[in-house]
């Protein structure tokens, strides 16, 4: 209903009462006055009535925790534990008997061994966590972290039945498990699809918290694709939903009872909830399972280049409207990058169509993307757009990708200092260790200037300003004269730790 204000009803006065004296006038007036607010009163009334506000209340939690409770498990594991060598086997002090309060409490800890009878070399560590049943046939999905390094792991059903679950296989870069328990006609949970998911809606949790099975905990979804910097291939979702020591692995669920998300991580400085959870989207996990039931191992995409975030400054130096994008720090050899072209210094600003609005966001969309399959992947290249087509290769193991190593003290010596750089050629022990095929030019010492506000360190070889590859002293002298005054530079850089692009101000 609309409800509309009218016009203030006037009041015709006869003419007789032109003659009347003022005061008369003057009642005349306050009962219009009158007359005008009850009307404004109650066209107000009329419209509060016919459009009433109606409070939504909290959604209903009950069903749902009814329908899927039996399909969330407790998890448990053991782990066979070393004593140190030479450490006395336990038992109970010459003269206390076994009966006694030192022997109830050798056997609360430690079993029923616990008494004067010696312990064996090893104690068994336990963890717990929790997980959900994805088929009928015994396929329960958890956290990595949960059963890493264990020896046995028990899994306890809503009914307390308990089996010894056998490892399917497990994913440390997703942290995803998958467990198989020999039971059939188990109650499953719905899968749904964490990509239909808003920020603001309404999600909960069930797991087993500090062991206490099947806790119901809810909140709302509080940002979606959020990226960690110890999990690269996981777009998390973030929510409010209070997630202690013990839910991990278990599912997350929408309104509609599907699971969206499975609990992973918490960000707090107690080791309690403080208000921030993270779970892995379905879509990434159920990827993750189906590969790891089907051959034992997963695949993922590979690009092969190093990346860095494109700050404000950078963006600066790139002449770009907003930093945006993935920073090409270095391209790896041998890699599907250096096949296809793909350059340092090179932005990579959209990948098969997915813009990259932050650096973190490339490795999950590439991770997702067929082996051996093209991509196009769009960069900004010396201010202009353009477009190359890559074959995406197997992302290698981590033994392939680690590098190490930290570069030798090297002596200060005189040279050339733009920027309060001292600088010389990058010698050969440092160049085998930094894994520098050729170029660059070795920062031997800092002083206070542009060079130390943008954060370059004595140590780091200068491999690139702007678009310009630096091969020697003479090269770099000339390169730096060349720069505009009063603009913003990035410096590409080669660390131990590996490249990084930083933001140098041109001094006018």
């Amino acid at each position: 209903m609309v409800c509309l204000l009218l016009e203030p009803i006037s009041i015709f006065r006869d003419r007789r009462m032109e003659a009347v004296p003022h005061i008369r006038e003057f009642d005349m007036k306050t009962t219009s006055q009158r007359l005008r607010a009850f009307l404004l009163i109650l066209l107000v009334s009329l419209c509060t009535a016919a459009n009433p506000i109606h409070a939504r209340g909290l959604p209903e939690f009950v069903p749902l925790v009814e329908a899927n409770s039996a399909a969330v498990v407790n998890i448990s594991t053991s782990r066979a534990v070393e004593l140190p060598r030479g450490h006395p086997p336990l038992q109970l002090p010459e003269g206390l008997p076994e009966d006694g309060p030192f022997g109830d409490l050798l056997r609360r800890f430690f079993g029923e061994r616990g008494g004067s009878t010696p312990l064996p070399r090893g104690l068994d560590s336990t963890s717990l966590g929790s997980g959900f049943i994805i088929s009928a046939d015994g396929y329960v999905v958890t956290n990595h972290h949960v059963i890493q390094g264990a020896d046995e792991i028990e899994v306890r059903l809503s009914d307390r039945r308990t089996f010894i679950a056998e490892l399917i296989g497990s994913d440390p870069r997703t942290d995803v498990a998958v467990l198989r328990i020999q039971a059939q006609d188990l109650p499953t949970l719905t899968l749904g699809d964490s990509e239909r998911l808003r920020v603001g809606e309404w999600v909960l949790a069930i797991g087993s918290p500090f062991g206490f099975d099947h806790s119901v905990t809810a909140g709302i979804v509080s940002a979606k694709g959020r990226n960690l910097p110890s999990e690269s291939y996981v777009p998390f979702i973030q929510t409010d939903v209070a997630i202690n020591p013990g839910n991990s692995g278990g599912p997350l669920f929408n309104m509609d009872g599907e699971v969206v998300g499975i609990n992973s991580q918490i960000y707090s400085r107690t080791g309690g909830f403080m208000g921030l959870s993270f779970a892995i989207p379905i879509e990434v996990a159920l990827d993750v399972v189906n590969q790891l039931r089907d051959k034992g191992y997963v695949s993922r995409g590979w690009l092969g280049v190093i990346i860095q975030e494109v700050t404000r400054e950078l963006a600066d130096s790139f002449a770009m409207e907003r930093p945006t994008g993935a920073l090409v720090a270095r391209v790896l050899p041998d890699s599907p990058a250096q096949a296809a072209g793909l350059r340092t210094g090179d932005v990579i600003l959209s990948f098969n169509g997915v813009e990259v609005p932050r650096s973190s966001a490339l490795p999950p969309i590439v991770g997702r993307a067929p082996i051996d399959g093209p991509a196009q992947v769009e960069i900004l290249r010396d201010g202009k757009p353009m477009t190359v087509e890559v074959v995406i290769g197997e992302l290698p193991s981590e033994e392939d990708l680690a590098r190490s190593g930290t570069p030798p003290p090297v002596p200060e010596q005189p040279g050339f200092k733009p920027f309060g750089m001292h600088l010389e050629d990058v010698p050969d022990e440092l160049r085998e260790r930094l894994e520098l095929a050729e170029g660059g030019v070795l920062v031997t010492e800092i002083e206070s200037g542009p060079a130390q506000r943008a954060g370059i360190r004595r140590g780091d070889v200068v491999l690139m300003i702007n678009s310009h590859a630096i091969q020697s002293l003479e090269q770099m002298r000339e390169v730096v004269e060349a720069l505009p005054p009063g603009r913003s530079a990035r410096v590409l850089v080669q660390r131990a730790q590996g490249p990084i692009w930083l933001p140098l101000d041109v001094p006018e």
